[in-house]
């Protein structure tokens, strides 16, 4: 057992430390944290103008509208994820490391999150009330915005991880991660559209729960395979 903690003990060190250092650099640069907020709350709110305020019609496409609203903040927001630390050198030094390279960028794409999903979270109630959602759905939807980010930042990190190194990879990113994101886009929309219309919705989720687990397991070790490809070329 003491070698067993002696070992776990420094990569949770590590994890924790770069979790802090993001964090810490993500609230001093705060357009990297306002920006995917107000563009998911344009999105969502540009719609009823173009659509039309009709209840019943904006209740029908609320679902793949705060979905796609998410999706498109989550793209808009990942190409900083590894650009800065590339830029100053700082992800050489994390490729020679001593802690295993899986659990940084588990650390990099955990702070991401924290800072461009969880905010878009909290405000989807709010913005569900302007699309006529109203009682137990408006749990649903931040339940399954809950569960299905941080698939999509762990998507998109992949993504970011093979263009690193480019200039324009922004374009790459969404080619690389829009396919990968129609599951979760099914999942997340029909789990919103079931509870909408009273019916059952718990097969929905724990689908994204099945890819949040494969997505857990194993996107950190095609983040990290992507970057020494990405910095060794």
């Amino acid at each position: 057992m003491n070698d067993i903690d002696s070992e776990v003990l420094p990569l949770s060190q590590g994890f924790w430390a770069l979790l802090k250092r993001d964090l810490v650099l993500a609230f001093r640069q705060r357009g990297d944290m306002i920006n995917p907020l107000f563009f998911f709350v344009m999105v969502i709110s540009l719609f009823p103008l173009g659509v039309g305020p009709e209840a019943s019609q904006l209740q029908k496409m609320a679902p793949g509208i705060i979905w796609i609203a998410a999706l498109l903040s989550t793209l808009l927001a990942v190409d900083s994820l590894f650009r800065q630390d590339f830029d100053d050198g700082a992800l050489e030094l994390l490729l020679l490391s001593p802690h295993p390279l899986f659990v940084l960028v588990s650390a990099k794409v955990f702070a991401h999150w924290l800072v461009t999903s969880v905010p878009l979270i909290i405000a989807s109630p709010f913005l569900g009330v302007m699309l006529f959602l109203e009682g137990e759905v408006l749990g649903v939807v931040m339940l399954t915005l809950l569960i299905g980010t941080p698939i999509l930042s762990m998507i998109s990190a992949i993504g970011a991880a093979l263009t690193v190194g480019l200039r324009k990879g922004g374009v790459l990113i969404a080619i690389i991660a829009l396919p990968l994101y129609v599951p979760v886009l099914i999942f997340g929309t029909s789990a919103i559209q079931a509870a909408s219309i009273e019916l059952p919705y718990i097969g929905q989720l724990a689908y994204l729960a099945a890819l949040l687990a494969i997505a857990v397991t194993f996107a950190p070790f095609a983040i990290a395979a992507g970057l020494r490809v990405s910095v060794s070329g």
